[in-house]
């Protein structure tokens, strides 16, 4: 995929009143745009690129499901991330210096709308498909609702109409952790990263469950305190802080947290009914973040929908490792021959 980058030419006002200039959105695509182009365009995980062949390796790329042969992908860092969109270490132009902890909040709200204009920069007037998992689930939905005769397929995987008490608890927790290091006050690009370590091994509790930790995790020491998941989490950590700085970290779960589509519209269900994409919910069955009955519950509000569920014992994190299981439930969604029926409800 090839990787490109768009900077806004006026200052982009959040929802929050507050405003940015020079805001950058760092791209991939592929496959060629024209007229008739069927463009899919992809929302990424929370710490993941903006090029889906690296994470999404059984969904897109040559020969798979999402291949620039059939379409024109496209999938769009998060501002507020690290891999090359504006966030808290890009500078800022009314101090000269990045913006550290000063970086403003971007809600998902104003995540779509600097997506939108990227999408009408690109001249792209119809989206054949939008997905995304997680956050980017949350994404999805946010702009089906935002433009609902622009996209024709939405495909929300892991997500939710609102975040919960319960996630949000969880982003909470690790932002705790992070506030916790001293380092990350001192405005630095590796500010925070011992804090960043434990969020994530806090993170990784919501991501899974107990199954495949008791299956995978089992001790081979002999002492109590020679257990092979003290390894794993501290590895996990490690792994994190090597690619991933504090300040993105603190920025996007605050990004997770805002995402309530009743926030404008003062009602999640009439926001949901606005939805006319032909819709597609997956969820994991043993996802602790995004539970069972919250895709249910846009199952029954969103119009024309049908919802998946896979039986995965990996939790929240199936959305990365059952990719494969994934792509053969959407190429069923596209190849459905028979109208969509409200309740309508499978799980593989």
């Amino acid at each position: 995929m090839k990787k490109d980058l768009y900077k806004f030419p006026t200052t982009f006002r959040l929802e929050s009143g507050k405003q940015i200039q020079g805001l950058e959105l760092a791209y991939h695509t592929a496959g060629s745009l024209h007229k008739n182009s069927k463009v899919v365009w992809i929302c990424h995980g929370l710490t993941a690129n903006s090029n889906p062949e690296e994470w999404w390796t059984d969904l897109v790329g040559e020969g798979k499901l999402f291949n620039s042969q059939h379409y024109f992908l496209i999938c769009v860092n998060i501002p507020g991330s690290c891999y090359g969109s504006t966030g808290p270490l890009s500078i800022n132009p009314e101090t000269g210096s990045p913006y550290y902890t000063s970086f403003p909040e971007f809600t998902i709200t104003d995540i779509i709308r600097s997506f939108d204009h990227l999408r009408k920069h690109l001249g792209i007037e119809k989206i054949h498909t939008l997905v995304g998992a997680s956050i980017g689930g949350c994404q999805v939905l946010e702009w089906a609702v935002q433009s609902p005769t622009l996209i024709e397929h939405a495909i929300a995987i892991a997500c939710s109409a609102k975040t919960s008490p319960w996630a949000a608890a969880f982003n909470e927790s690790q932002r705790m952790a992070i506030f916790s290091d001293s380092s990350y006050y001192e405005n630095h690009p590796k500010g925070g990263l011992e804090g960043l370590k434990t969020a994530r091994s806090i993170a990784l509790l919501s991501y899974r469950n107990s199954t495949i930790y008791n299956k995978a995790q089992q001790s081979t020491g002999e002492h109590f305190l020679d257990q092979k998941v003290f390894s794993y989490q501290r590895y996990q950590g490690e792994k994190l802080s090597k690619r991933f700085n504090a300040y993105s970290y603190v920025a996007l779960s605050r990004s997770l947290d805002s995402q309530d589509l009743g926030r404008t519209t003062h009602s999640i269900t009439r926001s949901l009914s606005k939805i006319r994409a032909k819709t597609l919910i997956i969820a994991i069955k043993t996802d602790l973040l995004f539970t069972l009955e919250e895709h249910e519950y846009l199952h029954k509000h969103i119009p024309n929908s049908r919802l998946r569920v896979i039986n995965s014992t990996y939790g929240h994190d199936g959305f990365l490792i059952e990719s494969t299981r994934i792509s053969q439930l959407i190429q069923e969604f596209y190849n459905r021959k028979s109208t969509f029926y409200p309740n309508l409800r499978k799980a593989i």
